[in-house]
C-alpha cells in the first residue's frame, strides 16, 4: 500500500503479464469471429457470451479514493474549466439509466441499473470549444482512454456513481467511474479523475497496446 500526492492509497502491483497477454491478444486477432451486428435487431454483439455477475477486471492496482479525498477535473479545451468534490458531483441533476455491457474479454450483462450525471450535463456545463473533437479520461491507477466528441455525447453516457441501487464498489471503479455502453467496456474509464477535452486525439492505455480506437462491439472493433 502507498500513499500518493493526491493523498490517494493505491493496492496491488501492474500487472505485466496480463497486460503482455492481452496485447498478444491484440496480435493474434484472439476472440474475434470476423462478424458483425445490427445493435437495432441483435442485442448481443458477436463473440460475446451472457454472465450474470460482474467480473472484475483492472491493470493489478486498485486506488481507495475515499469520498473525502475524491476530486473530479473537466479541463483542457474548453470555456469553463471546473474541479469538483463528490458532494458536488452529487449536487448535480441525477438522473437514473438502465443499459447493457459489453467486455472485450469476450462476456456481456444486460439490464444494469445506473445512477450518475449525465454526460451531456457535464458539457454544457465546462463547453467545449467548437474545435473539440475527442475526450480523454484520466484515471488514479493511471490508466487512460479516449473516445470521440460524438461517441462522449449521447443520452446513455453517465458518469455513474451507484449500480443496482448501491455505491459502486471499489473494485468496480468507485466512487465514480464512466459508462459508455454502446463501446466495449474498457472505455468506461474506472476511478476516473480527470475528463479532457481536446482537439485531437490522444490513444490511450490499451488503444497504443493494439487495441481498436473506435471500440464497436457490433463491429467487434476489438483490435487495431
Amino acid at each position: 500500500m502507498t500513499d500518493n500526492e493526491d493523498g490517494i492509497e493505491r493496492t496491488g502491483a501492474v500487472r505485466e503479464k496480463l497486460i503482455e497477454k492481452k496485447q498478444d491478444w491484440a496480435r493474434e486477432g484472439r476472440l474475434l469471429t470476423g462478424t458483425t451486428a445490427d445493435p437495432a435487431r441483435d442485442r448481443l454483439p458477436p463473440g460475446q457470451k451472457l454472465v450474470l455477475d460482474w467480473p472484475v477486471l483492472d491493470l493489478g492496482i486498485q486506488p481507495d479514493v475515499r469520498p473525502e479525498k475524491f476530486r473530479l477535473d473537466i479541463d483542457g479545451a474548453v470555456e469553463n474549466r471546473i474541479g469538483m468534490t463528490l458532494d458536488e458531483v452529487l449536487a448535480l441533476e441525477q438522473q437514473e439509466t438502465i443499459s447493457d455491457m459489453h467486455c472485450v474479454t469476450q462476456w456481456s450483462r444486460y439490464d444494469n441499473r445506473w445512477k450518475g450525471v449525465a454526460a451531456r450535463t457535464l458539457i454544457d456545463l465546462v463547453k467545449p470549444d467548437p474545435l473539440v473533437r475527442h475526450v480523454i479520461f484520466h484515471a488514479h491507477d493511471g490508466y487512460t482512454t479516449n473516445v470521440r466528441l460524438d461517441q462522449f455525447d449521447q443520452p446513455d453516457v453517465f458518469l455513474v456513481h451507484e449500480w443496482e441501487g448501491k455505491p459502486i464498489s471499489r473494485q468496480h471503479g468507485g466512487p465514480v467511474r464512466m459508462l459508455i455502453p454502446r463501446l466495449y467496456l474498457w472505455k468506461s474509464a474506472k476511478w476516473v479523475r480527470r475528463i479532457e477535452f481536446v482537439i485531437r486525439d490522444r490513444p490511450g492505455f490499451w488503444e497504443v497496446r493494439g487495441y481498436h480506437n473506435n471500440a464497436d462491439p457490433w463491429l467487434e472493433e476489438r483490435y487495431s
